[in-house]
């Protein structure tokens, strides 16, 4: 096999208990997420990796595939691992569960670059930041790019800082945010998470970081595409609004 999508899903989410399976336009999120993902080209497979019997329930009651993992893991990285490792497999993507608007370019983009760039083990997706409200909730992560794609940094902070504070678009910094969907090779997956926390990623509490501080390197790809996180009852609202507009379209 060469690529599976796997949608790490918990139920004890600390601020939106079971958002998952909350209500989107009458549809589980996770189906949006699941009906989003299969439309993807590159994935030989895809599957839910679930640590409660009600999200399984629910994904096979509309036709998806999934997997009860171990409602220990402390990530969604962590499930992706336990789904993987038996398999037979090159490329593993992340899929978060709780982004209804993920689009399946998004997935294409990520697995082709780990397969034509041999330096890329790893992979995520980049936005152009267009509200300057996101500049400074630190719930919105920033991310600074080289010249080659490759991630320099990651952070909750504006970054680059606009030292002369220049607000004409044209001359201030270019701003990119990070969507958190993830490829890896299935080697470097293992890598990544027999690497201890690094000071980075406890000061900010981004994983990635982990990466970046031991000297691996992150492949960055840009999408003109938004997305909607649902971490909170009020993003439900947020979401539908999106998705209605995408429909529109």
């Amino acid at each position: 096999m060469n690529a599976i999508g796997v949608i790490p899903a918990r139920w004890g989410a600390t601020r939106f208990e079971g958002k998952v399976l909350a209500n989107l336009l009458g549809k589980p999120v996770i189906q949006h997420v699941w009906e989003s993902a299969k439309r993807a080209k590159t994935l030989d497979d895809l599957v839910v990796a679930c640590d409660d019997e009600r999200i399984l329930k629910v994904v096979e009651g509309f036709g998806g595939k999934a997997i009860y993992t171990s409602p220990d893991q402390p990530s969604g990285t962590d499930r992706l691992a336990e789904v993987v490792n038996p398999l037979d497999v090159d490329i593993a993507v992340n899929i978060q569960g709780d982004e209804p608007l993920v689009k399946p370019l998004m997935i294409d983009n990520l697995v082709i670059a780990i397969q034509d760039e041999k330096a890329a083990q790893m992979a995520t997706v980049i936005k152009r930041i267009e509200d300057d409200s996101e500049l400074t909730n630190s719930n919105v992560v920033k991310v600074v790019v080289d010249k080659n794609g490759y991630a320099l940094y990651f952070s909750r902070y504006a970054i680059p800082y606009n030292r002369t504070g220049e607000t004409d678009e044209k001359k201030r910094p270019v701003y990119y945010k990070h969507i958190g969907l993830y490829a890896f090779t299935k080697d470097f997956l293992f890598t990544f998470r027999n690497l201890p926390k690094s000071a980075l990623e406890n000061a900010e509490r981004l994983e990635q970081l982990r990466v970046l501080e031991y000297g691996y390197k992150i492949k960055t790809i840009e999408t003109k595409f938004d997305t909607v996180g649902v971490d909170r009852p009020e993003d439900l609202k947020r979401a539908e609004e999106a998705l209605l507009r995408d429909r529109e379209k």
